[in-house]
């Protein structure tokens, strides 16, 4: 099995946390998904939840940088941060 720290965007630190929540693989994260992931994240560590936050779980599931992430996705994304604050 993988670590969390092996996929894009997902630093030691932020792995330590998803593995608070409960995500402790890679599978797990792609299971849960970036919004719920992000969700979880935003109640227990709220100083943490930003939308940098978000598009770097929904790059990890996607196997890639944030920065890659499309316009389309990245605009989904918007609408769902901008719901949730």
């Amino acid at each position: 099995m993988k670590d969390l720290s092996q996929m894009p965007n997902i630093e030691k630190r932020l792995e330590e946390k998803l593995i608070i929540l409960g995500i402790t693989s890679p599978e797990d994260l792609s299971w849960v998904g970036s919004k719920e992931a992000y969700f979880r994240m935003s109640l227990i560590f709220p100083q943490d939840a930003c939308l940098n936050l978000l598009y770097s779980l929904e790059g990890a599931v996607r196997g890639e940088s944030w920065c890659q992430l499309e316009k389309e996705v990245r605009a989904d994304l918007i609408k769902f941060y901008r719901r949730s604050v």
